[in-house]
């Protein structure tokens, strides 16, 4: 069965610590777990703000995950790599992570 790619959007409001926090971890987690099989959109919502009613986007950083379905959100730094994990349902492919 083939992987289905994962389109996921991630939006932010300008380089924040935040935002740039956010993008930098997403991007560990989607090398490290989804590696060639996923999209990623970064939204800037300073640049184009009409985009956040579309997903209902409420806080700053939000990522959103549109494929798979269901959509999931995931709202803050994205720090805490468990909670990210689970919140988008990415299963590590080996074994468990560090620790």
């Amino acid at each position: 069965m083939e992987e289905e790619t994962w389109e996921l959007r991630l939006y932010v409001a300008g380089q924040t610590t935040k935002s740039v926090t956010a993008l930098a971890n997403l991007r560990k987690y989607c090398e490290q777990f989804l590696k060639g099989r996923y999209q990623l959109e970064v939204v800037d919502l300073l640049q184009h703000p009409q985009l956040a009613e579309g997903d209902q986007i409420l806080a700053i950083p939000t990522l959103v995950r549109k494929v798979p379905e269901p959509i999931r959100k995931i709202i803050g730094d994205l720090s805490n790599q468990e909670r990210v994990l689970v919140g988008l349902d990415i299963r590590p492919l080996e074994g468990k992570g560090p620790r």
